[in-house]
């Protein structure tokens, strides 16, 4: 009943939302059946913690376009769970998708997180050719502390730099961005108990690493194209985070996307996403150029 109730809710509100800089015209996108493998560990033995992904592959020649989808919960809870149903739809929609645990804070702080993201796709770009993936065309996705660490993961790629050793490199470039409710700026929070176990002190304790841990910080134009979406009434990250984190990558002539969720917070905005997460696949094929490489069968248009 209550996934009925948010699904509801989610129709109710989907007209309530400011997508800018979208193009009017959809493209049809794929149906397919799809496996799943479940906790599947990418980490390297010699790692302080083994972490497990769920991973899904869809039935169909050729090779696929991939998103490492990544979980909120505050960089402290939460689970690869909550992002179950976003899985199986993006692969309907023709994607290997890797589903991924992380390290918790307090007892792993930052850059520990950033490090379990650069495995994932060292593994995922190890495994391609089992799986199918095209590695020049790899997404990310995540929502809340996971939408700050994928944007995290692909700025510190395509930046380079300290944050990109040692477990960076080209593999963990990415060629896209979903970012749901994104900390783009933690310097903005000045203190808080989460962003301070994440990051092991205030921000007047430790200034370097709040601005290290902050993708505004990482910009560059060699960014990868990011859809941005954001709840209104979202005081948990206000929305300033998504108006000027989408500011600043359009400075720097990054593509852009961004949907603006009226009269929802934080939990809300994920729980009624289901616009936002058809928009964002139209996004990802758009970028990815994926519905020129279709090649499955009879797609079906994305209502």
């Amino acid at each position: 009943m209550r996934g009925f109730m948010m699904s509801l809710l989610g129709v109710l509100l989907g007209g309530c939302a400011t997508h800018l800089h979208a193009p009017d015209q959809t493209v049809p996108v794929a149906d397919l059946d799809w496996t799943v493998e479940e906790g599947v560990v990418f980490t390297p033995a010699d790692w302080p913690e083994p972490l497990a992904a769920d991973v899904y592959q869809p039935r169909s020649d050729g090779r696929h376009p991939a998103v490492l989808i990544v979980h909120g919960g505050g960089w402290q809870g939460r689970s690869r769970d909550d992002m179950t149903s976003t899985a199986e739809k993006l692969a309907e929609a023709g994607f290997v998708v890797m589903n991924v645990a992380y390290r918790f804070a307090p007892d792993y702080e930052f850059p520990a997180q950033l490090h379990d993201l650069q495995q994932a796709m060292h593994w995922l770009h190890d495994n391609a050719d089992r799986l199918s993936v095209d590695t020049d065309r790899i997404a990310g996705w995540g929502y809340s502390s996971g939408a700050h660490l994928v944007s995290l993961l692909a700025l510190v790629a395509s930046q380079g730099g300290e944050l990109d050793t040692p477990y960076g490199g080209p593999a963990t470039k990415m060629a896209a961005v979903v970012s749901g409710g994104t900390p783009s700026d933690l310097r903005k929070f000045g203190s808080g108990k989460l962003v301070e176990q994440f990051l092991g002190g205030t921000v007047n304790e430790v200034p370097d690493r709040y601005a290290a841990a902050s993708p505004v910080t990482h910009i560059t134009s060699d960014a990868p194209p990011f859809f941005l979406y954001h709840g209104t009434w979202d005081s948990l990250v206000p929305v300033d985070h998504a108006t000027d984190f989408q500011a600043d990558l359009a400075a720097a002539g990054v593509p852009t996307e961004m949907m603006l969720l009226r009269w929802r917070g934080h939990i809300a905005t994920f729980l009624t996403d289901q616009a936002v997460e058809n928009d964002a696949i139209q996004f990802l094929y758009r970028t990815l150029d994926v519905h020129a490489r279709l090649a499955w069968g009879n797609p079906q248009t994305d209502p």
